[in-house]
Formats: structure tokens, C-alpha cells, sequence
């Protein structure tokens, strides 16, 4: 087990080593000069040159990659000052020569070429209200999809299960930002007397006379809009899974023995039958984190999607790495995860 965390844990850091050299390159080939944006196109030479030398856009980029990696590790070398040590709150390890320290730290993600705020603290901001999203669409698709996927199987070749299948390729074949686009249109403008939703509007909303509070409902329509395709997979995976373990020899035995068909159904089949779903909800869970990008950008939900659309529009390069490295982040301790829960719902299954 512990062999196979670590192994596990190098291949993650290896991951996102590798996204970290990819973005970071790809967004010193592009023509964009973030010093220009974030002064604007009337600004002097000495103000321009003065915010390349705060951020480090002054030096040859594979310097600035070097200094980059330095922040990230959580081990690095810095300076042996009141400066460094307020910057990056690291412990000393131990001095090394030229005043600097071997220090243990959090990664730092330097901060907003826009807002010029630490970008840690500006992405958990934004992070609580995406992870409340993402988990509320996957509850609703895991929910609803289990009970539509076992519903079709029971019934298979009905009119239940024929309604099933259409609805979960519908479901497959909307992309979001489409599905947003409509789900917005026909409940938050065309019908919103009748539903009281709105086109637009994040989970914190500012009240004159209460000051901020949590406004459930902008929650409803982007939820449902980001539960759509991990639904329709679910609802798929359940009935061909539930349709191949109904046909084992134990289920039979059991009818033979009259149990009841909640019984054989529920207590026996839905279980074994959950190894595809569970891998499903899994990669899809981390994958509505990226898909989050989209539909909080058509309905103007404040989170970490469009916080780095937003940032990209700006090449808020800090910005946009720090919310790439926490979805690879996710992405990894997720598929760790999955791993283990397979261990535990089913025993047959051993960690090499």
C-alpha cells in the first residue's frame, strides 16, 4: 500500500511538473506583453520597465522558469531576509553560502498581474463557490442517474428504458456551453415568472441592508447544466452494468430462494454492478472542475472558471497556472482515490 501511494504521488508531481513546463512556455511564445496590460497602452517605458522587474519579466525565460520552479517546490533556496521570509513563510532548513536559507514552505503562486493579490489567496476566493457546484451537479447526476439506469434495466425494452436511452444520448451529445445557453434562455428569461431563476448570478449576492448573502437559486440552473453529461454516462454505465449482473448465476439463485426483487435488486445486483460507475463518477467529479469554465461563464457565476477566463482575457499568467495546478491537482489525488474505494467495494481487487 505505502509503495504504491508513493509511486503514485511521483507520478502526479511528474504530471504536473509537465503541465507546469507547458503552460509556462506556451505563454512566453504568445505576443502578449503583461506589463502592457496591466498599465494600459498609454504607459511610459520607466512604468513598464518597472513592472517587468517586480514580476521577473526582465530576465531570459529559462531564468524565470528556474525561479518559478523555486517557488513552487516546497523546498527551495531564498534569501535570508525579513523580505523573503514575510513573502514566502517559509522555515529554515538549514544556511547555505551567500545569506540564503534551504527553506520549507507552501508553494507560492506569486500574485495577480491585474490585482497585484497573492494569487493563493485570490483563488480561495473563488474555489469554495466551484466546489460547491461541482459537487451539487455530481450528487444530482449520480442520484438521478443510478435510479434512471437501474429503472431502465429492470424495464428493458419498455417505454421507461427507451425514454432512458434517448434522454442520456441527449445528454452525451449537448455540450455545455450550448446546454447552458438554452437551459438560461428557457428558464431564466422565457419562464423565469414561473421559476423565479435568473439568467445570471453567482451563489454570494451583496444585499443593501443584509450585506452578503447566499442566494441558493443562481445555483439551480448552472448545476443542472453541468450534471447534464456526467447524467447521461451514469445512467448509461448503470443499465448495461445492471443488465449484465442480473444475468449471473447468484441473481437467479437468489430468485430462487424468493427473495424479493428490491432485495435481489438492490442489496445484491447495484452493488457489484457499481465498479464502472464509481470509476465514471470519479474522472467526471475532477472533470467538472475544468467543465465548470464554461458554464460559470454563461451564467456569471463567481468561481474558479471564469475567475481564469477572466485572466486569461487579461494573460494573468499567475492566475491562470495557479487554477491549472489545482484542477492537475485534483485530477491526481482523485485517481488516487478511485483506486482505493475499488479496494474497498470490492476485495478481488489488489493495488500492485
Amino acid at each position: 500500500m505505502i509503495s504504491y501511494l508513493i509511486r503514485k504521488l511521483f507520478y502526479g508531481i511528474a504530471v504536473m511538473l509537465g503541465i507546469v513546463v507547458v503552460v509556462f512556455f506556451l505563454f512566453n511564445i504568445l505576443p502578449v506583453d503583461p506589463a502592457r496590460m496591466t498599465q494600459g497602452q498609454r504607459a511610459d517605458v520607466q512604468s513598464l520597465q518597472a513592472i517587468r522587474k517586480e514580476f521577473g519579466l526582465d530576465k531570459p525565460v529559462p531564468v524565470q522558469f528556474a525561479y518559478y520552479l523555486n517557488d513552487l517546490s516546497p523546498v527551495g533556496l531564498h534569501a535570508n531576509n525579513k523580505e523573503e521570509r514575510e513573502r514566502y513563510h517559509y522555515v529554515k532548513l538549514f544556511g547555505v553560502p551567500g545569506d540564503k536559507v534551504i527553506a520549507l514552505k507552501w508553494p507560492y503562486l506569486r500574485r495577480s498581474y491585474q490585482t497585484h493579490k497573492e494569487v493563493a489567496r485570490l483563488l480561495m476566493e473563488v474555489i469554495p463557490n466551484t466546489l460547491v457546484l461541482a459537487t451539487t451537479a455530481m450528487i444530482f447526476a449520480i442520484f438521478l442517474g443510478v435510479f434512471l439506469g437501474v429503472l431502465s434495466a429492470v424495464n428493458q425494452n419498455t417505454w421507461i428504458d427507451k425514454l432512458a436511452i434517448g434522454f442520456s444520448t441527449l445528454g452525451v451529445s449537448a455540450p455545455s456551453f450550448f446546454a447552458g445557453i438554452i437551459i438560461a434562455w428557457i428558464f431564466g428569461f422565457e419562464l423565469s415568472k414561473y421559476t423565479g431563476l435568473n439568467m445570471s448570478g453567482s451563489l454570494y449576492s451583496y444585499d443593501p441592508f443584509k450585506g452578503e448573502v447566499i442566494t441558493w437559486k443562481n445555483l439551480i440552473l448552472p448545476m443542472v447544466t453541468l450534471g447534464l453529461r456526467p447524467l447521461a454516462i451514469i445512467v448509461q454505465l448503470t443499465r448495461n452494468a445492471m443488465l449484465d449482473v442480473l444475468g449471473q448465476d447468484y441473481i437467479r439463485t437468489a430468485k430462487a430462494k424468493g427473495l424479493s426483487n428490491n432485495a435481489i435488486i438492490y442489496r445484491h445486483a447495484l452493488k457489484n454492478a457499481l465498479n464502472p460507475v464509481i470509476t465514471a463518477i470519479a474522472n467526471w467529479f475532477a472533470s467538472l472542475l475544468a467543465g465548470s469554465f464554461f458554464v460559470e461563464y454563461v451564467f456569471g457565476y463567481n468561481g474558479l472558471g471564469k475567475t481564469t477566463v477572466d485572466a486569461l482575457e487579461m494573460s494573468d499568467f499567475p492566475v491562470v497556472m495557479g487554477s491549472i495546478l489545482f484542477i492537475a491537482f485534483i485530477f491526481v489525488v482523485i485517481n488516487i482515490l478511485v483506486d482505493l474505494i475499488y479496494v474497498w467495494v470490492d476485495p478481488r481487487v489488489k493495488l500492485a
